[in-house]
């Protein structure tokens, strides 16, 4: 156990989960930082104040529960979950496979149902709690090579709505945070060598909306922060 509030982030990468990490670090927060592989949370730990790694498959329920059961062991119920889980096939619609759409609704919808279903509860017995799910673009509409991402991301996004919708009057803040635009990371950028610097999400600023809708005062509770570079066309 600890004596910090807890932070959960699902989802650990070098972009925005590690992001995450490291803002809610320098609030105070431990970290349970949950991933399929530990390798790069195990590094990421090393350079925060308290924080523990659990191998979580989240298009696994079973994965999910064995995972939060063992956060609540070492650390406690949280009091900030952030889901940043996401992956998807982007192709056209002929060259998708069925796999490839139950694939994307299992990491999107599923799991984040899961994890929901592994932390609501406590929030709601505590009488506060934020629930925080990482959407997308395709959160908010359809387009070409994503017929299997987007319809999940718009799943996981009426999730939220219903459990905010539900769960507010509780005391538990469940928030949308979408990211439309390309995340700045090394393979972004080896893609797009072109695009200005400004053209790109900087990780540590989506962190940092994310801290926001954490520190929100009751009267103020946003649902849905959608987050792009100035000069995105919208």
């Amino acid at each position: 156990m600890t004596n910090r509030p807890v932070c959960v982030v699902v989802g650990i990468g070098p972009g925005n989960g590690a992001a995450f990490a490291r803002a809610f670090d320098r609030e105070g927060y431990a970290l349970a930082l949950m991933s399929r592989s530990t390798a790069h949370g195990d590094e990421l730990a090393k350079s925060l104040t308290e924080a523990r790694t659990f191998a979580c498959d989240a298009a696994d329920p079973a994965s999910v529960e064995r995972a939060f059961g063992e956060a609540r062991v070492a650390l406690g119920e949280p009091e900030v979950v952030i889901y940043n889980a996401g992956g998807g096939v982007f192709a056209g619609f002929e060259s998708t496979k069925l796999a490839d759409f139950e694939s994307a609704w299992r990491v999107n919808a599923l799991g984040a149902f899961a994890v929901a279903k592994q932390v609501v509860p406590a929030m709601k017995r505590a009488g506060k709690g934020t629930l925080v799910f990482v959407g997308a673009t395709a959160s908010l509409r359809g387009g070409p090579m994503t017929s299997a991402f987007a319809p999940a991301k718009a799943a996981q996004r009426s999730l939220a709505e219903a459990l905010a919708r539900e769960h507010w009057p509780a005391g538990v803040h469940v928030a949308l945070l979408v990211i439309d635009g390309v995340v700045d990371l090394p393979r972004t950028r080896s893609r797009m060598a072109d695009k200005p610097d400004e053209f790109f999400v900087k990780p540590d600023d989506v962190a940092a909306s994310a801290v926001a809708l954490a520190k929100q005062p009751r009267s103020t509770w946003s649902f849905e922060l959608v987050a792009r570079p100035f000069g995105e066309r919208w």
